[in-house]
């Protein structure tokens, strides 16, 4: 395992395993499965309804809980919930939650900042951040916060590198996370022919290597599965290194070409959406 450390000092995995669009019971499986295979790493959020499930392949797993680098995200409805922090911990059956990320910039997210504030100072929490923010308002946060963000969760992928995002994030202390880390599954984005040239080179997989890319980047990579085979193999990405000259040529593969956008409608949607949080499985 290769490890990030964030701006307060946490050490955090490279590699993990993201739990978007699975149900409660997939969730469990591929969390009890990427922890068998040496994943330290879970990404779950209230709005996946299936951070029940995470914290019972937590437990299932028979590791220690500070084996495990946990992460979640507070969802916008809840942000002026005084107990919405709690909550969290109640539904993973955890004492702490490793990372806590801001999910969308939408409704008062400032109000929720700062929940997250006081959940890292009573230590609740280990570190904060945001996902799904752009420059301008990082930089709002940034000028208000108490506790600096550790790390930016958003999209990232060969074809969208956000190399102008991540020389900011640099400047300011801040980690980048990626999620859709293989482009939405994008078939002409996996079957580039460099990719593929550097997948017979090295005995490996496009997807392996597009992921060994990300990490020597400096991207944590959440690759999400329910497949025990594709678990497996998007961590076998620890034992071969890309040279800088491959490093650069993936560079050149940058098109700005992002799978998701985020409206001013989905983000007023997002602010009134609520979760069935407390009736999940």
């Amino acid at each position: 395992m290769e490890y990030a450390t964030l701006n307060n000092g946490v050490k955090m995995p490279m590699a993990g395993i993201g739990t978007f669009l699975l149900t409660p019971d997939e969730a469990e499986a591929s969390c009890v499965s990427a922890l068998q295979n040496g994943y330290r790493l879970i990404d779950t959020a209230n709005a996946y309804c299936n951070e029940k499930a995470v914290g019972r392949a937590m437990k299932k797993s028979g590791l220690q809980r500070e084996e495990i680098f946990l992460e979640t995200k507070l969802w916008p409805s809840f942000y002026t919930d005084a107990d919405a922090v709690d909550k969290t911990l109640a539904r993973l059956d955890t004492d702490y939650i490793d990372l806590l990320l801001i999910h969308q910039p939408a409704g008062d997210y400032v109000a929720g900042y700062r929940l997250m504030e006081k959940a890292y100072k009573e230590g609740k929490v280990r570190a904060i951040g945001l996902s799904n923010f752009n420059e301008e308002q990082i930089k709002e946060i940034l000028s208000i916060c108490e506790v600096k963000p550790t790390i930016l969760q958003t999209e990232v992928h060969p074809y969208a590198q956000q190399k102008e995002l991540k020389a900011f994030l640099a400047e300011n202390g801040m980690v980048i996370q990626a999620w859709y880390p293989l482009g939405h599954a994008d078939k002409g984005l996996l079957e580039e022919p460099l990719f593929t040239r550097l997948a017979a080179k090295y005995g490996k997989s496009n997807v392996q290597i597009i992921l060994r890319w990300h990490i020597q980047a400096g991207n944590v990579v959440i690759p999400g599965s329910k497949n025990p085979a594709h678990i497996h193999d998007n961590f076998d990405v620890f034992d071969f290194a890309l040279t800088d000259a491959e490093m650069q040529e993936i560079t050149t593969l940058n098109k700005d070409k992002r799978y998701y956008e985020v409206t001013e409608d989905k983000l007023a949607a997002f602010a009134t959406m609520f979760p069935p949080v407390d009736d999940q499985k």
